[in-house]
């Protein structure tokens, strides 16, 4: 059973959880699917990607089922291995929105709980529609977030806020997760809002914002020498080269850009 659409439309990948008579509920089926998503889009050419869910909810996390599964599992077994790179697989369900080599735009209505805001944060950005319930909700079921959770949130909220939310499972309202870092930006209709965002980047040179993508992921993680120097060897690619070349005849001639 089909349980996530991918379509292309003007250089933009619509990737949507069509689960939506389960809140989008991970199971399975859910799980791979998302993967599979993730690794297409990877090899596309698209300039950007909205990811949303249908119906009332963005993503519910786990679903019951899986939650049962989980006492017939070896849990070494099925975390420990390193399957997609540094992550296993749960953990690449949000990770992989981020190695994504395009941004990454992530629509959010309902509720995004445990493991649906993970694979929220792994965008580049989130719009949420105002009335929005986002939570950590691990803890409700005795364990801790695990989806890369832990290399995500420490980049957008503080530490006394991480914490917070991790220790108490609590669900907060969308002004609040704007206040915090959670969210980006609110929008009474973030899907039509989320589009409009990956228009515009979608109309700017792929080239570069691939470059910037690049770029600021790693000046998250890396010493100040390494940040400068992959300045200079991403711009070096860019300048000159036929894309910014059209870029500034575009500026110069009042029109949008065109790239091949």
């Amino acid at each position: 059973m089909s349980r996530v659409s991918v379509e292309y439309k003007d250089h933009i990948a619509h990737v949507t959880l069509i689960r939506g008579d389960k809140m989008n509920a991970l199971d399975d089926a859910m799980i791979k699917a998302i993967l599979n998503a993730g690794q297409e889009v990877a090899a596309s050419d698209a300039r950007a990607v909205v990811l949303s869910g249908e119906g009332k909810s963005f993503c519910a996390g786990l679903d019951m089922a899986s939650f049962a599964k989980m006492a017939h599992m070896d849990p070494s077994e099925w975390l420990m291995t390193r399957s997609h790179e540094d992550a296993n697989e749960m953990q690449e369900l949000a990770l992989i929105w981020r190695r994504l080599p395009m941004p990454v735009i992530c629509a959010v209505q309902g509720v995004a709980y445990g493991g649906g805001l993970q694979i929220a944060l792994g965008a580049d950005i989130r719009i949420a529609h105002p009335d929005t319930k986002l939570a950590v909700m691990e803890m409700k079921w005795g364990i801790i977030p695990d989806m890369g959770g832990m290399v995500l949130l420490p980049k957008l909220v503080r530490t006394d806020v991480l914490r917070l939310l991790t220790y108490t499972a609590r669900p907060i309202g969308a002004a609040q997760a704007e206040e915090w870092g959670l969210v980006t930006k609110l929008s009474d209709d973030p899907l039509t809002e989320a589009i409009a965002l990956a228009e515009n980047i979608a109309g700017q040179s792929p080239s570069a914002v691939r470059a910037a993508k690049r770029l600021i992921d790693l000046a998250e993680t890396q010493p100040r020498a390494e940040v400068l120097l992959a300045e200079s060897s991403e711009q070096v690619e860019l300048i000159g080269k036929p894309e910014q070349m059209e870029v500034i005849a575009a500026q110069m001639q009042g029109r949008k850009p065109v790239f091949k």
